[in-house]
């Protein structure tokens, strides 16, 4: 269901007016879009692309081919490493967004795209749980966290997370 409600979100910040109807299938609850003139589309990333195109906002898919190629990477990391991600796994992720994160104000580098987006509300849930000290640790992904949960019409189904604006480091060395 989270996926649904992601989607309907992203249909609000895209500024779409008719809401569109989903379904489900299988165990996994792998969204579906009915449409009025064509086949149904599946999958979360299938259907947020589709979304984009509807609403005219080529730029959320990436400028040139590097950053389209970049902002499908992203997408697919969160499909295959977040979503559904065992607690082991959480670890991994946070240290190799943080890693990435380091020189890049977003996932495709300094532009805003749909990859920041859903790769948002995937890892919410996981950024929610941190305690303080962790969230200094991934202090780059605790930075682009906020910066995508400050973003106009991107958090309407997920409340907000306090991020710690109070410490600033000059190295990683304390």
């Amino acid at each position: 269901m989270m996926a649904l409600r992601e989607l309907s979100s992203l249909e609000k910040s895209l500024g779409l007016k008719n809401p569109n109807k989903y379904s489900t299938q299988g165990d996994k609850k792998v969204p579906v879009l009915h449409s009025n003139n064509g086949p149904a589309l599946v999958g979360l990333v299938t259907i947020a692309t589709h979304l984009v195109q509807e609403a005219k906002r080529p730029e959320l898919l990436g400028g040139s081919a590097e950053h389209k190629a970049l902002v499908q990477q992203w997408l697919e990391y969160r499909l295959t490493k977040v979503d559904g991600c065992h607690k082991d796994d959480i670890k991994t992720i946070l240290k190799d967004l943080n890693s990435y994160l380091e020189d890049k104000v977003y996932l495709a580098g300094n532009q805003f795209t749909l990859a920041d987006t859903l790769m948002y509300y995937g890892i919410h849930h996981i950024i929610v749980d941190l305690v303080i000290q962790e969230k200094e640790k991934h202090m780059n992904v605790t930075r682009w966290f906020d910066y995508v949960q400050h973003y106009t019409g991107v958090r309407h189904h997920v409340p907000p997370v306090v991020v710690l604006r109070n410490r600033v480091y000059t190295s990683g060395h304390h």
